[in-house]
Order: structure tokens, then sequence, then C-alpha cells
């Protein structure tokens, strides 16, 4: 009888179903079950990605005209904060992304593998580009558009420059055709791609504005209005990071100048 090492060793080497592994189902031995059916759960979560993988590929694929048409995806992190800029990146990817297996809406993956797909979305890019908004365009613009310029600039970096652009939820006037797409960063690779480059940018930056405000927390909440931010607004006031016309922030300054 095979020894458990001996199998746990073989699955883990085993990426189809072999015909040695018909044995394994009528092996009493509980942990040689529990093997297996590990095995097997992890084969169907690597399945379930690949199909979600391909499914992302062939939406961006979907809005070609032309085969050698570039495609980039467009996305931003920040829009809601009350402190620190909108980051908005636009990626054009190649026609195969094997290592991006697994990419998805940036919300959705943990901090560490963020940092690794935005390491890997930088090395195998045709191109891409980040821009960064700061809050003095935010409140001079308002949120909406001072994102909408952003993502703009963002788009208008990138060399070669695209064939088609698909956004986020926003509509941008760049001179090439441009398709808004809800839930953009569930659907198209593209627009992932960009969501994690946005996604990772803004954090390191307000890592940064949590060494020089330390009071306020910024590595831990990103500027957004959670209470220990709002309880730290309220007694250390608006540091120059702060959107001057979100609330509360508006509020307390117009309170201090009254």
């Amino acid at each position: 009888m095979e020894k458990i090492t001996a199998i746990r060793e073989k699955l883990s080497k085993a990426v189809i179903w072999e015909p040695w592994m018909d044995k394994l189902g009528a092996d009493d031995r509980n942990s040689v079950q529990k093997l297996l059916a590990s095995w097997k759960r992890k084969k169907e979560l690597h399945e379930k990605k690949m199909e979600n993988h391909k499914a992302k590929q062939d939406f961006d694929d979907s809005f070609k005209q032309q085969e050698d048409w570039k495609i980039a995806g467009i996305d931003e992190a920040g829009r809601g904060p009350l402190a620190g800029p909108v980051v908005t990146a636009a990626v054009i990817l190649p026609e195969e992304c094997p290592t991006l297996l697994g990419l998805d809406d940036s919300k959705k993956i943990p901090k560490a593998k963020r940092e690794q797909f935005a390491e890997e979305i930088k090395k195998i890019a045709i191109s891409y580009a980040v821009h960064i908004q700061p809050p003095e365009e935010i409140d001079r613009l308002n949120i909406y558009q001072a994102t909408k310029v952003s993502m703009a600039e963002a788009a208008a970096a990138l060399r070669p420059a695209p064939s088609m652009v698909l956004a986020d939820a926003m509509q941008i006037d760049i001179g090439v055709p441009c398709e808004s797409i809800i839930k953009g960063d569930a659907k198209s690779l593209a627009i992932a791609a960009a969501s994690i480059l946005a996604k990772t940018g803004r954090d390191a930056i307000m890592a940064e504005y949590a060494i020089q405000f330390p009071e306020y927390g910024f590595d831990q909440h990103s500027g957004y209005g959670t209470k220990s931010h709002l309880d730290a607004i309220d007694l250390h006031g608006p540091t120059s990071i702060h959107r001057r016309t979100f609330e509360p922030v508006k509020g307390i300054l117009a309170g201090a100048v009254n």
C-alpha cells in the first residue's frame, strides 16, 4: 500500500486527472480521501480561474474592430476618501497573459497579491501609465470631473496609443473610441489590470502621507471617512491633503472661519 507522503507528493504535482488516481477513490484510509478531496477542490478553483480569465480576455477582444487593435483599460482609486489624491491607471495588455490568472477587481484581492500582480502587469504590459490627481484639483473641478480629466491624462500617456479605451463606469473624450463599462474590473482584464495599478499606486502614496501626518492613520484607512479618521480630524483639524469641498471637512473649515 502506497504511503501517504508519496500520495501527497504525487497529488501536488498532478494538474489533470490521471489513471493512477482511480485507485485512490477506493482507498479506505481517511487521510487519502481528504487529500483527494483537497486536490479536487483546488482543481475546480483553478478551472474557475481559467474560465474567468478567458471570459475577461474575450470581453476585451470583442471590442476589436481589427486584429491589430490595442485595447486599453482604465480605472481609478480614491474617488470616495476625504483626503489624498485620485489615482488613475491605463493599461494595454498583450494578447496572452497567463501570468495574470486570477486577476480581478483590486478590492477582492489581498494586498500582498495586489502588489505581486502590479509588478507583473508592469513587466508584461505593452504600455501602462499612472496619473495622480491632487486634492487641490479635486476641490477645483469636483470629484467627477477631476477623475475624468485624470483618466484622460493616463490614456494620453500610453505609448503606443490605444485603438480603443474601456473605462470603468466613465466616458472620456480622448480622440479614440471609448466605452464606459459598469463594473468593468469584473468584466475586462485590461480594466482589472488598471484597477490594480491605481489601487497599489494610491496605497503607496497614502502610506507616505501616514509618515508625514502620523496622527491620522492614513496607512490604515487610506483617507476614507472611518470613525478613527473622523476623530482625528475633530482633534487635529484638516491637513493640507484633505479635500476641502468634502464634508465634514468643508463644515469644519467653515466653522473655523466663522
